[in-house]
C-alpha cells in the first residue's frame, strides 16, 4: 500500500489533510448555523448549502484552466490565502441582520474563489508525481492514500466543531447562534498548518509542478503526442463518467442536508452501553490503529515489524476495553453533527481493505476498470438509502417516535463503500485519461460534476416536510440505480481508453 510512493504524495496529502479538516469543521455545522443564527427553515437553509456545494466544486473548472496556462503551484498558493480570508470573515459574529448576511455570503465567496485554485490542482500536481512509466501501476493506491488522508482532516471535524461550540457556551458563556463563529475560527488555524506544510516539504514534489508548457524541461518525462481523435475519445469518455457522477454526489451529500435533518428529528438522542463507544471520536481511532496494525502485522517480513504491529493492536484494545469498563450508566449525549465523523472514519478504516481487495484481484487478472468500479459505486450508493427507507417505516414528521442511530450509521458505511469505489478511482481515471493540455481543464470537469450533483442536492431538502420519508429516500435509490445501469450501458466506450 504504502511501499514505493514518493515522499511528494504524503507531503500534498498532509497539506490537503489540513485544509479539509478545516471545510468539513465548518461544514458539519453550517446547515444548523444557518437556522439558528437566521431562522431560516430546512428548505432555505437546504437550498444556501447546496448553492455554496455546487459553487466549490463548479469554480475548479475556472481554477484548472488557470492553472494549465500560469502553473498548479501558484493556483495552490493563492487558493490557501483566499480560503483563510473566507473563514476569518464567518469567524467574526456579525449577528442575524443585513451585516450579518453580507459577511456570510462574501465569506462564502471568498472560501468557493480559494477552493476553485486548491482543490483540483493539488489533486493534478498528486497524478504528475505518477507520469514516470516506472510509477503508473501505483497511479490507484496513490489516489486511494490521497482520499484517505482527506478523510483523516474530516474525522475530527465533527468532534472538533462540537467541543469547541460547547467550550464557547459553557466557558465563555456565548450564544448558541455565536458559538457556531468559533468553530470557524477552527479553519483558519487548519489552513495556517496546511500552508506550513505545504512549503515545508516543497521540494519533495516541485518536480510535479508543471503544465503542458513546461513538462519537457521541469518534468524530464514527456507524454505521446495524442491525435486529435484520441483526445476527443479521451474526452467524451471523462463527460460520460461526469454525467454520472453527479447523482451520486447528488445522494452522497445528503450527509450535511436531509441525513443531518434525520438524525435531529428523527433518532435517539441518547445512547447507552456499547453503542455510546461510537460516537467519542477516541474509540473510532483506535479501532482504526487496530486494522492497520493487523495488516502491518500480516505484511512485515521482519520479526520486529510485526511485534511493533502486534504492541499497536494490544495498547489500542486495551484503551478500548478500559474505556468500556468505565462507561457510565447515563451514557452520552448525541448531537446531529457528529453522524458526520462516520464517514470520514469508515474511509480510513476501509482505504487499506479495500486495497488489499482490488490488489488480490489485480493477482489474479480479475480486478475491475475504474468505469466499472464508478458503476458498481452507484449500486451501492443506492442500497444505502434502501436501508434508510427501512429505517424510516412508520415514522412521521413532528411525530415523537425516534429510532436507533444505527440505521444512520449503516447507512454511512454503506454510502463509504460506494464512495471508495467511486470517488478515488475517479480522481485517478481523469488523471490518467485526461490529455496532458486539458488536464487541469477535465480535473475541474469532475468538480463540475460534482458541482451539478451538489446543486441537486437540495431536491430533497425542499421534500423534507412535504413527501414522506420513504418516498425522500426512494428517489434518491432510483436515481442510484438508473446512473448503475447507465454507465454499463457504455462500458465499451469508457473502456477503450483506460
Amino acid at each position: 500500500m504504502f511501499e514505493g510512493q514518493p515522499k511528494g504524495l504524503y507531503a500534498l496529502a498532509l497539506a490537503n489533510t489540513g485544509e479539509r479538516f478545516g471545510y468539513y469543521t465548518m461544514l458539519a455545522v453550517f446547515v444548523l448555523f444557518l437556522q439558528a443564527n437566521f431562522g431560516w427553515d430546512e428548505g432555505k437553509a437546504g437550498a444556501v448549502y447546496s448553492a455554496f456545494l455546487a459553487f466549490v466544486y463548479f469554480l475548479p473548472l475556472v481554477g484548472g484552466a488557470i492553472a494549465d496556462k500560469i502553473g498548479y503551484g501558484k493556483c495552490v498558493t493563492t487558493g490557501i490565502i483566499v480560503m483563510f480570508l473566507g473563514y476569518l470573515m464567518l469567524a467574526i459574529p456579525a449577528g442575524a441582520g443585513l451585516m450579518g448576511m453580507i459577511l456570510m455570503f462574501g465569506a462564502l465567496i471568498f472560501v468557493c474563489v480559494g477552493t476553485s485554485l486548491f482543490k483540483g490542482n493539488l489533486q493534478v500536481m498528486v497524478g504528475n508525481l505518477y507520469d514516470d512509466p516506472a510509477l503508473q501501476s501505483k497511479r490507484d493506491s496513490a489516489f486511494s492514500i490521497f482520499y484517505m488522508a482527506i478523510n483523516i482532516g474530516a474525522l475530527f471535524a465533527p468532534t472538533a466543531a462540537v467541543k469547541i461550540m460547547e467550550f464557547a457556551t459553557t466557558s465563555l458563556g456565548v450564544s448558541e447562534a455565536d458559538a457556531y463563529h468559533y468553530a470557524f475560527g477552527v479553519a483558519c488555524v487548519s489552513l495556517i498548518v496546511s500552508i506550513a506544510i505545504y512549503y515545508g516539504f516543497r521540494n519533495s514534489f516541485k518536480h510535479a509542478d508543471y503544465n503542458s508548457k513546461t513538462e519537457k524541461s521541469v518534468s524530464g518525462h514527456t507524454e505521446p503526442e495524442l491525435t486529435p481523435k484520441e483526445t476527443k475519445d479521451r474526452v467524451v469518455a471523462l463527460c460520460l463518467v461526469f454525467a454520472v457522477v453527479i447523482f451520486f454526489w447528488m445522494a452522497f451529500h445528503q450527509n450535511g442536508l436531509t441525513l443531518t435533518y434525520f438524525a435531529r428529528d428523527f433518532t435517539n438522542q441518547h445512547s447507552t452501553g456499547l453503542e455510546s463507544m461510537m460516537f467519542d471520536v477516541t474509540n473510532l481511532v483506535c479501532v482504526i490503529f487496530i486494522v492497520y496494525a493487523l495488516f502491518s502485522l500480516f505484511q512485515s517480513k521482519t520479526g520486529k515489524g510485526k511485534a511493533i504491529s502486534a504492541l499497536v493492536i494490544v495498547v489500542a484494545a486495551v484503551i478500548l476495553i478500559v474505556k468500556y469498563v468505565n462507561l457510565t450508566p447515563e451514557g452520552v449525549v448525541v448531537t446531529a453533527p457528529i453522524f458526520q465523523q462516520f464517514n470520514p472514519c469508515f474511509v480510513v478504516m476501509l482505504t487499506p481493505v479495500s486495497m488489499a481487495i482490488f490488489g488480490w484481484l489485480a493477482s489474479k487478472g480479475k480486478e475491475p476498470s475504474a468505469p466499472r468500479k464508478i458503476g458498481l459505486g452507484m449500486l451501492v450508493a443506492g442500497c444505502g438509502y434502501v436501508v434508510m427507507m427501512i429505517g424510516s417505516m412508520g415514522l412521521e414528521y413532528g411525530g415523537t417516535d425516534r429510532v436507533s442511530p444505527n440505521w444512520l450509521v449503516s447507512t454511512y458505511l454503506i454510502l463509504t463503500f460506494g464512495e471508495l469505489l467511486l470517488s478515488p478511482m475517479g480522481i485517478s481515471f481523469v488523471s490518467k485519461v485526461a490529455p496532458p493540455k486539458y488536464k487541469g481543464l477535465m480535473m475541474g470537469g469532475w468538480f463540475v460534476a460534482t458541482a451539478v450533483g451538489n446543486m441537486l442536492v437540495s431536491i430533497p431538502g425542499f421534500l423534507w416536510g412535504n413527501v414522506s420519508l420513504e418516498a425522500v429516500w426512494g428517489i434518491l435509490v432510483v436515481l442510484c440505480v438508473l446512473s448503475f445501469l447507465f454507465i454499463f450501458s457504455i462500458m465499451k466506450k469508457l473502456e477503450k481508453v483506460c
